[in-house]
């Protein structure tokens, strides 16, 4: 791979992290629970379950920065080393984690709030989000796999 093609790639990682954050920092003050809040402190420290989301997103920043590592290395023409297949296990791991966070986000809206609010749009991304971090998760596995068949 060509060196601009890589800084390429890591710019759009860079950009990607910067919208996930910003959209993480926008989406409380929106929200149903905390659109009437006043204060900074009542929009994301009185809410629980917003910091576990914020805690579940570590596993994602963790991966991109795995991911903008894996592009350096398949920069330098380190496609089939043995950092590039630590950064897939990695990437792997965080696509795992992330998915089973979110899985128990889930059936915390299914199971404690079912009934009392429509939980129809928090599943459906939910889910989404799990299938994404499963699909990643299969890939990184398939690259790791390929990876190591060649390194052995």
């Amino acid at each position: 791979m060509q060196r601009s093609i890589a800084i390429f790639l890591q710019v759009v990682i860079v950009a990607l992290v910067i919208v996930v954050f910003a959209a993480l920092l926008w989406e409380p003050t929106v929200e149903g629970v905390n659109a009437n809040a006043t204060t900074l402190s009542q929009i994301y420290f009185d809410d629980p379950f917003l910091a576990y989301i914020y805690f579940s997103f570590v596993a994602v920043f963790v991966g991109l920065y795995q991911a903008f590592k894996l592009v350096g290395y398949i920069g330098r023409d380190e496609t089939h080393s043995q950092r590039s297949v630590q950064a897939l296990r990695m990437i792997k791991y965080c696509a795992l984690s992330f998915a089973g966070f979110i899985f128990a986000a889930v059936a915390y809206i299914f199971i404690a709030v079912r009934g009392t609010d429509d939980i129809a749009g928090g599943v459906a991304m939910g889910l989404f989000l799990i299938l994404v971090s499963l699909v990643i998760a299969a890939a990184s596995a398939l690259f790791e796999r390929k990876a190591l068949k060649t390194l052995a």
